[in-house]
């Protein structure tokens, strides 16, 4: 599950950024910075295809904000974080 869940997330992101941005290739080299970004996810123990859907795409939104691959990993992550805490919160109650 774990790469039908990265993949599956990379590919979600990615169609709908070249749905706003029409005129980037498919090949973009943002494409292979997204998901280097869901790989490491992955790698960290990250399966959930959800949460790696919100990340994926908040990664691109970032990405186009700060043109900075780092920034728009921190930016993620961050966003990622909230959901797990809004997540774990939701089942403590």
């Amino acid at each position: 599950m774990t790469a039908q869940a990265r993949e599956g997330a990379c590919a979600f992101a990615w169609r709908n950024y070249l749905l706003v941005h029409s005129d980037l290739s498919e090949n973009d080299s943002r494409r292979s910075d997204l998901y280097r970004y869901v790989t490491n996810l992955s790698d960290t123990g990250e399966y959930d295809f959800n949460l790696l859907q919100v990340a994926a795409v908040v990664y691109l939104k970032k990405l186009d904000e700060l043109h900075d691959a780092r920034g728009a990993s921190l930016a993620a992550d961050q966003a990622l974080a909230e959901r797990l805490e809004a997540r774990s919160g939701q089942l403590e109650t």
